[in-house]
């Protein structure tokens, strides 16, 4: 259902019902060992000043969700800060229930059609000249929102002239979608397959390691001068050897991109945090990734896939 705020601006309204995550294999685990005691590398200070209130009134006054607010990213502050957002387009409602995800569940709102425009005008006032857009997952709609997604895209290079990265979900492996997301022209496209195909079924329900791994690998056949990204997240169960083989499977699939980050759970609701990774095993992964063949890597505690990303995609990203 798409509502009229006094202003007249239109968003999209609809009830995220935040469901418990499913927690699969995690039974035996006694409650008592979480949460871990957070380290002080992973302690940042919120942002503030006039440039972060101008993102967020325009933000509010033109109805947009962003992803570092629904996914309680711990670098809002300083990305708002230097006048930085991700947009989330499509909604604050998603369709699949992650078990890491702090974004919404339920049924999804209808699309707004002026959301295109929304985002490339606020883009404008904030003076973007690399913008990521990411989105929920809509698995209600046929195209899985792609021709909005690449609507979005559009309105923003039109209007600005910007490098547009888009973070997409997996379209359930459709190559149409792919295909209409791509004639939009992203500099960049990141899907994220987050974690080792051992975890799927506890981290990601509802999607498939291999499927996120065609996903990047038709987007290269697509498409073969776009960049293409992922990230993985650290601290869930994974095994040194397990990132390891999954770095070679995306460099397989021709990735050139990767972020490394460490998982901090949203809630005490969703999973828990097995192991808060050291930042010299960070830097040590950055290293390795770099060594394997990736063009453009950040890796650290806080890197989170849209972190810095103009920084990251032309290869002066500093933690």
């Amino acid at each position: 259902m798409v509502e009229k705020e006094a202003s007249g601006v239109r968003r999209q309204s609809s009830v995220a019902v935040r469901k418990p995550p499913i927690r699969i294999g995690l039974a035996s685990i006694p409650n008592s060992q979480f949460p871990i005691p957070k380290p002080d590398w992973l302690k940042v200070r919120w942002g503030g000043g006039p440039t972060f209130n101008l993102v967020e009134q325009q933000l509010r006054s033109h109805g947009l969700h962003t992803v570092c607010e629904e996914a309680m990213c711990p670098n809002r502050g300083e990305c708002w800060s230097r006048g930085v957002a991700t947009v989330l387009i499509m909604g604050d409602v998603c369709t699949r229930r992650c078990g890491f995800c702090a974004i919404g569940k339920g049924r999804p709102a209808t699309l707004n059609p002026d959301e295109p425009r929304a985002v490339a005008e606020t883009a404008a006032i904030l003076g973007a000249r690399y913008l990521v857009i990411t989105s929920v997952d809509r698995d209600d709609l046929p195209d899985g929102g792609s021709a909005h997604f690449g609507a979005c895209i559009r309105a923003v290079r039109e209007r600005i002239g910007a490098d547009v990265e888009a973070l997409i979900p997996d379209f359930k492996g459709s190559r149409s979608a792919v295909e209409t997301l791509l004639g939009a022209r992203p500099i960049c496209l990141a899907h994220n397959v987050e974690t080792v195909p051992e975890l799927y079924r506890t981290v990601r329900p509802g999607s498939f390691y291999e499927r996120s791994l065609s996903v990047l690998r038709m987007s290269k056949d697509i498409s073969p001068r776009t960049a293409t990204k992922s990230n993985l997240m650290l601290g869930l169960g994974e095994t040194r050897d397990g990132v390891l083989r999954v770095m070679d499977d995306l460099r397989e699939a021709g990735c050139d991109g990767l972020t490394i980050g460490q998982y901090l759970a949203p809630t005490r609701g969703h999973l828990p945090v097995r192991e808060y990774v050291h930042p010299e095993a960070f830097a040590e992964l950055g290293q390795i990734a770099r060594a394997r063949g990736f063009t453009f890597v950040a890796s650290g505690p806080l890197v989170r896939s849209s972190y810095k990303a103009d920084e990251q995609f032309h290869g002066t990203f500093a933690p």
